[in-house]
């Protein structure tokens, strides 16, 4: 007679349980649905019809919705707030340019490789206990990198012509819209999409000759 571990390791044998529903699953799926349908409009009740199991199948992996939401605006956080934290010590004594430089591109890595859950995250607007505190810490990340835009502007090495919180918004904005067109594992990898932001952004923020007599003009109409 065959035993299950031996069953186990023949090759071709499945193993046995439910494959697909683990916690992870779960997860990957009420993020979805929450960008789909919102998280307000989305029940545990169509989570389990979308996983086809029953509610207690996805309260086994988390107590509510709420911890659903929470844990997937975890993973966005987490993955920036390491991605900031290590093109700091990555850059440590380089100009702030570079260090600046080298966070954006590691938060584009990080965008494109949980592009879900970054989505749901840029998403919240603060309607629960869960959601502020999200954006709280979100705030904390933008807050390093729009210091990091004040320094290089006053080291010289972004346009002086252009506001520093301008281009704080600049960066932001563009990195945030990946969001909207970017899929992984379509034609543009996330090393060239992180290169070719990181390009078009810096190269245009380069100091302009001409722009001289506008660097102490930083909150003066540029017209």
């Amino acid at each position: 007679m065959t035993t299950d571990a031996n069953a186990a390791a023949t090759p071709g044998r499945r193993p046995r349980g439910r494959p697909g529903h683990d916690r992870e699953a779960v997860l990957r799926t009420a993020i979805d649905l929450f960008i789909r349908r919102g998280f307000d409009a989305t029940s545990i009740s169509d989570l389990a019809a979308e996983l086809g199991v029953t509610k207690s199948a996805v309260y086994h992996h988390f107590p509510s919705k709420e911890a659903l939401l929470s844990a997937a605006l975890d993973e966005a956080l987490e993955g920036l707030s390491a991605a900031v934290e290590a093109a700091s010590e990555a850059t440590d004594g380089e100009r702030s340019s570079v260090r600046l430089r080298t966070t954006v591109e590691a938060a584009v890595h990080i965008l494109a490789g949980n592009l879900p859950a970054v989505t749901l995250l840029l998403r919240v607007r603060g309607n629960s206990a869960v959601e502020r505190a999200a954006m709280e810490r979100r705030r904390h990340i933008d807050d390093r990198l729009a210091a990091l835009v004040r320094q290089a502007a006053a080291e010289g090495d972004l346009r002086g012509d252009v506001d520093p919180d301008v281009i704080s918004r600049l960066i932001f904005g563009m990195v945030n819209s990946l969001v909207d067109w970017y899929r992984p594992g379509g034609p543009l990898p996330a090393d060239a999409l992180a290169a070719t932001i990181s390009s078009v952004l810096f190269e245009g923020l380069r100091p302009q000759p001409d722009a001289a007599a506008h660097v102490a003009a930083y909150g003066d109409d540029p017209r």
